[in-house]
């Protein structure tokens, strides 16, 4: 998956009923796996790199990755994100709809 894919994704995704939204995190892949595996030090890049491939796999990551742009999640990995990817991601999609507003 792609930040651009993402993109695109950020910008469609307040079109998505209120029952998807909240059942996302039922399908996710990373349900039952401990938190711990997504909150980590930002330096443990094999962790990082262990976490982002579980997302890869999993049917809800560009919603999750929704989630965690719109609501401004700063910690963990959300979608095959870290928060600094997030972060520019956040500010390009806060700023096309800015400019589509």
């Amino acid at each position: 998956m792609t930040n651009q894919v993402f993109s695109s994704t950020l910008l469609s995704w307040p079109q998505t009923s209120d029952e998807e939204k909240r059942n996302w995190r039922d399908r996710a892949a990373c349900r039952a796996l401990p938190p711990e595996m997504f909150f980590l030090d930002p330096a443990d890049t094999e962790g990082i790199e262990n976490a982002k491939q579980i997302c890869a796999e999993c049917p809800v990551a560009s919603e999750c990755l929704s989630y965690a742009v719109s609501t401004n999640q700063t910690e963990g990995v959300w979608g095959a994100t870290t928060p600094g990817e997030r972060r520019r991601l956040r500010q390009r999609w806060l700023k096309e709809l800015k400019e589509a507003g």
